[in-house]
């Protein structure tokens, strides 16, 4: 990928061993697509705080500021659509503990990939919701698990309209069609179920409160020919490797309708000016994971590892450094393409050096390249950096 050139600013920092937390990190912050401040996305609600897409964990998102809620979306097998994050259901719920879904356990072909799980397609939806949701990450706050069911798309799009009402602004949805291709294969397609819901919630016209986002192009190009709702193309990727490059492997290097149809290109090609310029004539925005945009490399030492560069015996995030940020915002602006990044964690393992520990320094960092949005599991932290801007 291309790198635009560093600013003095960012020069100076990086000379002195990275950029201060209070320091801005660009001389001259870039305004976003349309002028205005960058939208807050509760990702997966207020994922950091409580379990992932439950209606507390929503809930949570809208009080802490957030200006859309996201829910993934899998269907039910009586064609039901649900927040979870995979169709796959051992990561966010209590399933496996229940001994009455034992042989529900299968193998199925996700993206390429065969994968033994229990499958939101194998439930009804009476089924689903004597299910409780779980904290996915197990260094987070696990005192909520096995409190809350997995709501449906229609109780999310009650709650947005229902805070909308007693806040005073206009909360939105921006939902995901998970693995559209896998849906379709099990006779459960998303696409026109969303559209229905939405259709008959009232949301219809570019300016409703709705963005819907994939990661595959084959359905934002049969959606784009349905609806006038905003189109979001997410980018993927697999890593990031030891000089901040993107790394791409299977399944994560490029859309999956890319791989059925025998197209070559992989996810970096989106994201290049000419992809830029293709998907603006399917979507409305680029939602790339945010190294795309800003990525951090390590120090290797003489003896060919990466250096601790916070000496607590850990390589993480915490032990890289800033690379230049590359043009993916700037082409995507040329491109008439609003940009909304991901995902953005407070904790400091998360964080790269340049930022000690503050999740405010990253954000600023990247409201300075003139983002147009971001997915934060902590909307609390993103709103307060922004409002601060």
């Amino acid at each position: 990928m291309k790198q635009t050139l560093l600013s003095a600013t960012m020069l100076a920092a990086l000379a002195c061993g990275g950029l201060a937390a209070t320091s801005p990190a660009f001389a001259q912050p870039v305004p976003t697509l349309d002028g205005k401040k960058p939208l807050i996305v509760g990702h997966r609600g207020a994922s950091g705080h409580r379990p992932e897409h439950t209606l507390e964990s929503y809930k949570l998102a809208i009080e802490q500021g957030a200006d859309f809620i996201e829910p993934d979306l899998v269907a039910t097998k009586d064609g039901v659509l649900v927040a979870r994050h995979e169709p796959m259901l051992s990561g966010t719920t209590d399933v496996s503990g229940r001994p009455e879904f034992a042989t529900r356990k299968t193998v199925r072909k996700v993206d390429g990939v065969d994968t033994n799980d229990w499958f939101a397609g194998d439930f009804t939806l009476a089924e689903i919701k004597t299910l409780r949701a779980k904290q996915a990450m197990p260094d987070r706050d696990q005192s909520h698990n096995g409190k809350f069911p997995i709501p449906t798309l229609q109780e999310i799009i009650d709650l947005a309209k229902a805070e909308s009402s007693r806040t005073g602004r206009t909360i939105g949805i921006y939902p995901e069609t998970k693995h559209p291709i896998f849906h379709a294969a099990i006779g459960l397609p998303l696409e026109d179920r969303l559209l229905d819901q939405l259709k008959a919630s009232g949301w219809t016209e570019k300016s409703s409160p709705v963005i819907i986002q994939s990661f595959e192009t084959a359905n934002l190009k049969y959606l784009r020919g349905k609806t006038q709702l905003r189109l979001v193309q997410l980018v993927d990727a697999d890593d990031v490797d030891k000089d901040g490059g993107i790394v791409l492997a299977a399944p994560f290097d490029k859309p999956y309708d890319f791989v059925v149809t025998g197209d070559k290109r992989t996810f970096k090609d989106l994201v290049t000016a000419d992809g830029l310029k293709e998907i603006k004539t399917y979507a409305d925005g680029v939602g790339p994971w945010k190294p795309y945009i800003l990525a951090g490399k390590q120090t290797i030492g003489e003896d060919g590892k990466p250096k601790d560069l916070n000496g607590d015996g850990k390589i993480d995030e915490q032990d890289r450094v800033l690379i230049a940020p590359t043009n993916v915002v700037k082409d995507a602006h040329a491109a008439g393409l609003f940009v909304h990044t991901w995902t953005f964690r407070s904790e400091p393992k998360r964080l790269t050096s340049n930022f000690k520990g503050d999740p405010a320094a990253e954000y600023k960092a990247f409201f300075d390249l003139g983002i147009d949005g971001l997915f934060s599991d902590f909307p609390d932290a993103a709103v307060k950096a922004r409002d601060a801007k």
